[in-house]
């Protein structure tokens, strides 16, 4: 007969074979993830803000490279780093100037099944495909966003790998730069997570009991080394435990923007409510202690918005009545296109193709980019730019 913790013991090992052949079925044939996504040039067009004149010419002049073709003859269309090349080659990058200063978003809310990790993983693909340097520190022990970019945190990651020699009580790393992995992105890197991670909660929670020096200390080493690693990015994406622990305070003083998801339900708003309260509390606790907590922009993001419940859009109004415009106006759908990409370890923007109807996955891709270019427009201006104005808009407001 099984013990309680054997049974345990079990289901937990059962589970994580499971997630490894869900891994190794959706990357084949090499079981790693790649990116298989491209373009055509009229979105290419679109990403950059320019004609599809001015693509063609570059490519007559020399100055890019012919438009990748097929053995007969048929366009493939553009890779995520031939729209990089592009950028450069155009003058249509839109990385932050020398003197703006990266900005540290950290996705956070202590209830959990808001979409924390989804929201975090679409980001950061999103922000990508606009062509900003993205690097996506997991800091949650569930290590979700780890999966999502195709690690499997039980396998593939070790604990050296991950926040922890860094934030240890006996650290063995002075800096980050140990921990940054390359993923399928060519401008998205990430710090990954695991379950060991969590043994920085019982460590820094020990010391903390002891007087808080220790405690004080590791959150000022956190966020000078994500600064310090952050000088090499546009933004970076921070995706904290949903609790209110040790590593989620540290990362929360750390950031220099917050975002918080939100499903569009009572208990939701009602533990929003509470987590922002909390964090009213705990800031002036860390400020009476010297640590200081300052945002360039607090929002709040609907994230899993149904359309056809009544209900959603009543709390939606109540929501926008309690928060006013920190309330971002435009939610992201619950779509199924999301959950299909999910059970790929995948986001939406790592789709060839449509899983569902090519409809459904057109509509919430436009729901997404509408949706995430709210966040894109707060990171621009807390640099002191607009999002760049396209050749078209500007004809037009010339005629």
């Amino acid at each position: 007969m099984h013990s309680r913790d054997d049974t345990i013991a079990d289901l937990a090992e059962a589970g994580e074979r499971m997630v490894e052949r869900l891994r190794k079925k959706a990357f084949l044939p090499e079981a790693r993830k790649g990116l298989s996504v491209r373009y055509g040039i009229a979105e290419a067009a679109q990403l950059l803000n320019c004609s599809t004149n001015r693509i063609r010419m570059a490519e007559e002049d020399g100055r890019l490279p012919p438009a990748p073709a097929s053995d007969n003859g048929r366009r493939l269309g553009y890779t995520v780093a031939d729209l990089l090349n592009m950028r450069e080659v155009l003058d249509a990058s839109p990385k932050r100037g020398p003197a703006d200063p990266p900005v540290l978003i950290a996705v956070q809310n202590f209830k959990g099944g808001v979409g924390k990790s989804t929201v975090t993983t679409h980001l950061a693909h999103y922000l990508a495909v606009q062509g900003y340097r993205v690097l996506v520190v997991d800091c949650d022990s569930q290590a979700t966003t780890t999966t999502l970019f195709g690690f499997n945190p039980h396998f593939n990651i070790s604990r050296d790998e991950t926040l922890y020699p860094y934030l240890s009580i006996d650290p063995t790393q002075k800096d980050l730069l140990y921990a940054v992995k390359k993923t399928p992105w060519p401008n998205v890197d990430l710090i990954p997570s695991n379950l060991e991670l969590f043994d920085v909660e019982y460590e820094l929670a020990a010391s903390g009991a002891g007087g808080g020096s220790v405690l004080a200390a590791r959150f000022r080493k956190l966020k000078a080394g994500l600064e310090d690693l952050a000088r090499e990015y546009d933004v970076v994406l921070l995706d904290p435990p949903p609790a209110l622990g040790t590593i989620s305070l540290a990362v929360m003083q750390a950031a220099s923007a917050l975002l918080v998801p939100l499903a569009a339900t009572t208990p939701d708003f009602c533990s929003t409510v509470q987590f922002l309260s909390m964090m009213e509390q705990v800031s002036q606790q860390l400020a009476d202690a010297g640590i200081h907590v300052r945002y360039d922009f607090v929002r709040l993001l609907c994230s899993k918005f149904d359309a056809n419940d009544p209900s959603h859009a009543m709390m939606q109004q109540i929501m926008q009545q309690a928060f006013g415009p920190a309330l971002l106006p435009v939610s992201i759908l619950e779509s199924a296109e999301i959950s299909h990409a999910a059970l790929r370890m995948m986001t939406v923007y790592e789709l060839e193709r449509p899983i569902g109807t090519a409809r459904t996955h057109k509509r919430s891709k436009a729901n997404l980019n509408e949706a995430l270019s709210q966040i894109e427009q707060l990171v621009r201006r807390s640099w002191g730019i607009a999002v760049p104005a396209s050749e078209e808009d500007i004809v037009n407001e010339a005629a």
